[in-house]
């Protein structure tokens, strides 16, 4: 395929749609973004890439959005909607279907999800089936991929199987926890959404894509708790319903309930290859559970998920309550202030920070805290290496530079001895009349411990991250 043909991409605010995104744009491709609010793309989208503002609902303006579209990848669900997400996802996948055919569009990659339709499937997973249906009733072809569980940094599955390892010293192990499902990881879907492109002209296609491992959702948490180094008691409750489960979801993992109820009722159903002409069809050959688990902790370890299944629905919007933000299994707590500054006076006190600078407020709680951790065997404050100049690696306190580009972030990991990781990020953001000061800090729990340590410290947190903002706000406006 002619590298200069648009493709235009949906749900490049989810996960699976905005790791895509990244993937063709850092493949040199041509890229139209549907979504119904471009602010919400996160991270932004790239300079040669073109966003537009399009609700497949209403289907207004799809034809002229469409215009001009050679592959078009659809990403869309509703399963976040407080309606019947089933007849919403229908409707969107006819709006958007007719609305291909009639702007010459020539083909459509669409992300479905395994099971026969024999097994009385899921209503998530017959809706996936039914949406595959209704793109191909509209005459364009369709290439259609059905996949299991998705395994990444920051994927739903992922954050999930995260969220009830982390946070249960012991967990209720339903009977669907025991059905067999053919997890692949994101690099490798991203590869089979790349290779269609090269597909030849024709008709509808139909792959079933996976790992070469079967296995149960119990067996992903027993592998997360093998390569994380931790032991959880698992205790089986064969009377445990899906709907009961949801439940038990609401209590222990609130940020997933919503999308997360829809999950478990669809592993009720096995989820495994059954047509394996993918592997005829493609050269791509996924890569088992456990280096799919080990990338995806590796990247976590890295820094945060560059895109993650929440953004879709806008979390961080609502960031500002008391302990923080639950997203999945980690803790937020985000601020922002506005100076009258340029992103570079903004960011001169944020790259000073730590050392003999100190941390602008509350320092003598910062040595204190140092005090504790040496006595506990960790590194305690260590000054810095330069008291100005920064590089990724570099130490500041007890915190080491994990990413640092000059004028716009500083993203620090902490080695404190911690029943958990902590990060703490500032962010230069450039707006009318000077500059917005992102400060966050980001604490992932490991067990119960790790989440009492975080809210029985939150009151001397919350005063100091408040106080450390205002103090970045102040010195970014002093004269040099």
């Amino acid at each position: 395929m002619d590298k200069n043909s648009l493709l235009l991409v949906t749900g490049a605010t989810g996960y699976v749609g905005g790791q895509l995104l990244k993937a063709l744009e850092k493949d040199g491709r041509r890229v139209r973004c549907l979504v119904r609010n471009p602010d919400t793309l996160a991270p932004p989208a790239g300079r040669n890439t073109e966003v537009l503002s399009v609700d497949v609902l209403d289907g207004k303006n799809l034809v002229l959005a469409l215009d001009g579209v050679h592959t078009a990848y659809y990403f869309i669900h509703s399963m976040t909607s407080i309606g019947d997400f089933a007849v919403e996802d229908r409707r969107c996948a006819r709006n958007f279907g007719n609305a291909a055919r009639e702007a010459g569009v020539k083909r459509i990659i669409y992300l479905g999800g395994l099971g026969d339709d024999s097994d009385g499937l899921s209503p998530h997973l017959k809706s996936r089936h039914e949406v595959g249906d209704v793109l191909r009733e509209s005459g364009v072809p369709v290439v259609e991929f059905r996949a299991s569980v998705v395994i990444g940094a920051g994927s739903l599955s992922f954050e999930l199987i995260r969220s009830l390892v982390q946070r249960l010293p012991a967990m209720i192990t339903p009977r669907w926890v025991n059905n067999p499902t053919q997890p692949i990881g994101i690099g490798d879907l991203l590869q089979y959404f790349l290779a269609a492109l090269d597909l030849p002209d024709g008709g509808n296609r139909l792959f079933e894509i996976g790992g070469p491992d079967v296995v149960s959702y119990g067996d992903l948490m027993k592998e997360y708790m093998r390569q994380r180094g931790v032991k959880r008691l698992m205790i089986p409750v064969p009377f445990f319903t899906p709907r009961m489960s949801g439940v038990w979801l609401k209590l222990v993992a609130p940020s997933y309930a919503r999308v997360g109820e829809k999950l478990i009722e669809s592993l009720r159903n096995p989820t495994v290859i059954r047509d394996p002409s993918a592997l005829s069809a493609f050269s791509i050959r996924p890569k088992g559970v456990k280096e799919t688990i080990s990338r995806a902790l590796t990247e976590e370890d890295v820094g945060f998920a560059s895109t993650h299944w929440t953004e879709a629905f806008r979390l961080r919007r609502n960031l500002r309550r008391w302990g923080g933000a639950i997203l999945g299994s980690r803790i937020v707590d985000h601020r922002r202030v506005f100076v009258p500054a340029t992103p570079e006076e903004a960011f001169r006190s944020i790259q000073r920070i730590g050392g003999d600078h100190g941390w602008y407020f509350a320092d003598f709680l910062w040595d204190f805290r140092g005090i504790l951790d040496r006595i506990a065997g960790g590194p305690g404050m260590r000054g810095r290496v330069h008291p100005v100049e920064l590089k990724t690696g570099d130490t500041i306190d007890f915190w080491r530079v994990e990413y640092f580009e000059p004028g716009k972030e500083l993203l620090l990991r902490s080695e404190l001895n911690l029943p958990g990781r902590a990060w703490l990020q500032f962010e230069i953001m450039p707006v009318e009349g000077g500059s917005l000061i992102g400060q966050t800090a980001l604490y992932d729990p490991m067990g119960l411990l790790g989440f009492l340590a975080w809210y029985v410290l939150y009151p001397f947190h919350m005063m100091i991250f408040a106080g450390m903002i205002r103090a970045v706000a102040r010195r970014a406006e002093e004269p040099v």
